[in-house]
């Protein structure tokens, strides 16, 4: 039986020429939640078990301490090298799932660069497709539900932000306009498709305000934007009502609300 409560004893282990004592040691060491270790022993046995028995293992046990140390980055990718290594092998549903969800719970604010939620979403993706019938498929696909979300959340900021920059610089309601569009396009069973809607629809209003005496191109979006937003949106109310239109004045309410 190995002793695992000395950290003398965990130095020895590291100087011991037997890999196989050491990979016990590690084993034992994951099973207590001592992951650096772990992770320490099985960065170097890893490449010394290649093409022997405990190869498959070991590599799926390096990745799984690092995700359960929370180092989403290194755990998603030694579960991307297990699986590509062994397409069929005996943890290949496990690190599928493992390399999608540690990206999930890794994935960044809105705000910030969304580079880590595309990765999410691919690997989740990629796990239904190989594991449909999984028993964790519900997860990845709620999981990726979320992170869909969070994309539409960030577009709908950039709506915001461009709305709140009106004519500053140029037509930011324009701008606004097409990213809402976009972004109801791409995710059109997004929680936050409403608010989507309801940016686009002020926007398209301001657009209006500010540019259809001016610009007979702008008109023509305007008319576009507002076309498409009742072909998709039908009866629903998408906008504030806005204090200045009046229901049959020929204005743009009429239109959003007929």
């Amino acid at each position: 039986m190995l002793m695992l409560n000395s950290c003398g004893e965990y130095q020895k282990v590291l100087k011991n020429p037997d890999v196989n004592y050491r990979y016990e040691y590690a084993k034992q060491a994951f099973e207590k939640g001592k992951y650096g270790q772990t992770i320490t022993i099985l960065e170097e046995l890893v490449t010394l078990f290649k093409g022997t028995a405990n190869a498959e293992e070991s590599l799926y046990l390096l990745a799984l301490s690092h995700y359960e140390n929370q180092d989403y980055m290194n755990s998603g990718s030694y579960f991307k090298t297990y699986y590509q290594h062994y397409p069929k092998g005996q943890y290949t549903e496990l690190a599928r799932f493992y390399a999608g969800y540690g990206y999930y719970l890794d994935s960044p604010e809105p705000q910030l660069d969304q580079t880590g939620t595309y990765k999410a979403i691919e690997e989740l993706q990629n796990f239904l497709d190989y594991f449909p019938k999984s028993d964790k498929a519900t997860i990845a696909q709620n999981a990726i539900f979320e992170l869909q979300d969070k994309l539409v959340l960030k577009e709908l900021q950039n709506a915001q932000l461009y709305y709140n920059l009106g004519t500053y610089m140029g037509n930011n309601y324009q701008s606004a306009v097409i990213v809402a569009e976009n972004a109801i396009k791409d995710y059109p069973y997004s929680k936050y498709k409403e608010a989507l809607a309801k940016e686009k629809g002020c926007s398209v209003r301001e657009l209006s305000k500010a540019d259809v005496n001016k610009s007979f191109k702008a008109c023509n979006l305007y008319c576009f934007c507002e076309r498409s937003m009742k072909k998709a949106f039908g009866e629903f109310d998408m906008v504030d009502e806005d204090p200045e239109a009046k229901e049959g004045d020929g204005s743009k309410l009429d239109l959003i609300n007929k």
